[in-house]
């Protein structure tokens, strides 16, 4: 199994969410509804209505855009697709939704659309300014709800707040230099006394790591050697079990196939902690071995599956 993203992969990855990202049904609809209602998904969400839900559209489309910058033989589609469906007035559309909807999508969505903004923007895209006015409004959001989130949300899944600062903390070094204080000063704050990870994991249902995932960030908020001593501190002796692949019981159920996502989350936290801490460099490929095979096992894996493999694959 290829440990590098090649070409072939790359294509592999773009024509399984092309496929997607548009898809408008089946789709799995979050509503806070106090009266009858009946809405389809592309009325009440004008540019991610596809993917099943729409923290993956956005990473979807935050796949495709990294991997046409990777590989400009692939951005044909790519950004034909995109320039039609990422409009100023479709837009206008997703910022209303979130507006009216304070924690509409809190924090993973947020997180992954700052990501997508970012990736719009370091390519230059046109449809960067069509982005830009919801990502600067989940960077105010974000201002304001980490102060008043006196304690992590360790989640193994989307709740979980350290996965969501480190999409967070990427985009803001680039576009706002007060939301990036507001991430380090939090994240020192809530994490830098932690010791002594649990060796609970992985919980049932998980697709994240939260030991992994807060060592990632705090490997990005702390200087090279305060990370170091936190490190040795947070995992004082071997995780045997961050290092094992998670079995996966049932891809066909969504909840019980996110772990297939756990392992490849678990292979990008280590491929990113790689050049800070010792560790086995044989980690990332067997926990990439034991997910990529079943990236498009079935529609609830395909559509979102892909960009976790990504990223395990391109983000350090």
């Amino acid at each position: 199994m290829a440990h590098t993203l090649d070409i072939a992969l790359a294509r592999r990855f773009a024509d399984s969410t092309l496929g997607h990202v548009e898809r408008e049904y089946p789709n799995g609809l979050g509503l806070w509804v106090e009266g009858p209602t009946m809405v389809e998904p592309s009325k009440l969400h004008p540019v991610f209505y596809g993917s099943f839900d729409w923290h993956s559209c956005v990473h979807g489309w935050w796949q495709l855009h990294r991997v046409a910058r990777l590989f400009p033989e692939l951005s044909g589609e790519i950004y034909e697709r995109a320039s039609k469906a990422i409009t100023a007035e479709k837009m206008a559309g997703e910022i209303e939704h979130v507006r009216t909807n304070s924690g509409f999508e809190r924090p993973y969505g947020w997180g992954w659309f700052l990501a997508l903004h970012q990736e719009t923007a370091q390519a230059n895209l046109e449809w960067e300014v069509h982005l830009r006015p919801l990502a600067n409004l989940f960077s105010e959001r974000l201002q304001s709800y980490l102060p008043r989130l006196t304690y992590p949300v360790r989640a193994g899944t989307h709740a979980n707040t350290a996965f969501a600062l480190i999409h967070a903390l990427a985009w803001s070094r680039v576009h706002d230099q007060i939301l990036e204080q507001c991430i380090v000063d939090w994240s020192q704050s809530r994490f830098g006394e932690d010791i002594a990870a649990p060796h609970i994991e992985p919980s049932g249902e998980d697709f994240l790591s939260p030991t992994l995932t807060e060592a990632v960030l705090m490997s990005r908020v702390l200087p090279a050697a305060d990370f170091q001593r936190w490190f040795r501190k947070y995992l004082p002796s071997e995780p045997k079990n961050l290092f094992e692949p998670a079995t996966v019981g049932d891809r066909a159920d969504g909840r019980i196939g996110h772990l297939d996502g756990l392992n490849l989350s678990r292979a990008w936290c280590w491929r990113a902690l790689s050049s800070k801490v010792d560790v086995d460099p044989s980690i990332f490929g067997w926990l990439m071995d034991s997910a990529l095979p079943h990236l498009e096992a079935n529609y609830m894996s395909e559509h979102w599956l892909c960009s976790f493999a990504l990223l395990a694959l391109t983000d350090s």
